[in-house]
């Protein structure tokens, strides 16, 4: 059993760390930094390709520091200042001289960014050329997953999977995601060290500050601002599921509109993280609860929405704030409501029966709108859960088990919304291309 708890406080430490502005552009300025480290000169060529979920994700997104939107500023900023050793943070420290330049850049230089042909989720591939030496870098997989590098020729790197199906294969069978069970999950983590997962409260000050930012005026779409001035105006009340809405989404249009804060993300996504922590913040703000059962239901929230994004793909057509980390978030509020594995899992599968359809159109304002919807879903799932009122098995796609529910999601999510997916970025793209 001790193999299994190690294992869930590792995933917990790769998954669940700080991230500033949306994932997708931060990724790439990481990946475009490292490719002009490695030029070590002036850029006088270059190409960026990314996966279409990647393109998706990047198009109309803020990004910290500027009021420019989308994937070129963030290849101008990854050129012009960033520094790869900060990884997902690689924009934070970009000073207002720079992010000048590198909007400056973008005016004077056309930048070359396009989806690249490829079924991957997460791939981002930049090849560089100056007057006497070239670069490349590829990043695959998880968004600071470095797998290629070579500088003027010389591969310094090289983990690209030779054989795809073969790499695919041996991936599956070291993932533990696949054969734990919900119960075993949440049983391991109540048996965990406070001082393990200790760090995850950090994830509370980090985007609760983020959320008190969004609420202190309108900004973006201004969601949980105007959740918030309904509630004073008393069209709303003063619930834990408007709370939780409300602080969810005030997170949310703060972070998409590229305030320079950081976030605690989950999953390779700060949007993730919000929708993942966030309901369980409202909750104790309602019920305080001690830091260790804090800490444990923020374990439980990560690992569940770990465990369905394992099934539902690392960026897909459904939102994955929506279908994974809202279920994450129910299942940590459900466990701090009773502990009872029965109506934690009862309040997954109602997750799984609500919002399983919710589309993912990318990261960008409206995000806020959707974060809302599975803040409120998730209090929702748990509150009833509470009360005994789950969904029955064999309903829809919820199956005979909480584990099979989950995987049946994933499969509507990976297999039958490809098609979606293309859909919504040809629609995306054409519009990109008239504006």
């Amino acid at each position: 059993m001790m193999d299994i708890r190690a294992k869930l406080v590792d995933i917990l430490k790769a998954e669940v760390k700080p991230a500033l502005g949306c994932t997708e552009p931060v990724a790439v300025a990481l990946a475009c930094a490292k490719a002009k480290e490695l030029l070590g000169e002036e850029i006088v060529k270059h190409s960026v390709l990314v996966s279409p979920n990647v393109y998706k994700n990047g198009m109309c997104v803020g990004i910290p520091g500027t009021d420019r939107l989308g994937l070129k500023i963030s290849v101008a900023l990854g050129f012009i200042g960033g520094h790869s050793e900060n990884g997902l943070r690689v924009l934070e420290t970009l000073t207002e001289e720079e992010v000048k330049k590198a909007e400056e850049y973008m005016d004077n230089n056309p930048i070359s960014i396009s989806p690249a042909d490829t079924k991957e989720k997460v791939y981002i591939e930049v090849k560089l050329e100056g007057a006497t030496r070239t670069s490349k870098v590829a990043i695959r997989a998880k968004h600071d997953n470095f797998v290629y590098l070579e500088e003027n020729g010389k591969v310094l790197l090289n983990e690209e999977p030779q054989h795809q199906e073969v790499a695919a294969t041996v991936a599956k069978e070291e993932n533990i995601m696949d054969t734990v069970t919900i119960k075993e999950l949440v049983e391991n983590v109540e048996a965990l060290e406070l001082k393990d997962i200790e760090f995850l409260l950090e994830g509370i000050t980090m985007n609760e500050e983020i959320a008190n930012y969004g609420l202190s005026g309108k900004i973006g779409i201004g969601v949980g601002y105007g959740i918030k001035q309904s509630m004073e105006e008393g069209l709303l009340g003063d619930d834990l599921m408007n709370q939780a809405m409300m602080i969810t989404a005030a997170a949310s249009d703060a972070r998409m509109a590229g305030v320079k804060m950081p976030v605690m993300s989950s999953n390779g996504s700060g949007n993730h993280g919000i929708t993942a922590i966030l309901p369980i913040v409202a909750y104790n703000k309602k019920f305080p609860q001690s830091d260790e059962k804090l800490a444990k239901a923020l374990a439980i929230s990560h690992l569940v929405t770990a465990y369905v994004k394992n099934f539902t793909g690392r960026l897909s057509a459904v939102c994955g704030c929506g279908v994974a980390a809202s279920t994450g978030a129910t299942a940590g509020i459900s466990w701090l409501m009773s502990g009872d594995i029965k109506q934690i899992e009862g309040a997954i599968e109602n997750m799984v029966a609500n919002l399983s359809g919710m589309i993912c159109d990318g990261a960008k304002a409206g995000c806020a709108l959707k974060l809302a919807s599975a803040a409120s879903a998730a209090v929702q799932s748990a509150i009833i859960a509470k009360h005994e009122c789950f969904v029955p098995p064999m309903n829809g796609i919820v199956g005979a088990r909480v584990e099979q529910s989950i995987q049946n999601l994933g499969r509507v999510s990976d297999k039958g919304m490809s098609v979606t997916d293309e859909v919504i970025i040809n629609v995306m793209d054409d519009m990109n291309k008239v504006n």
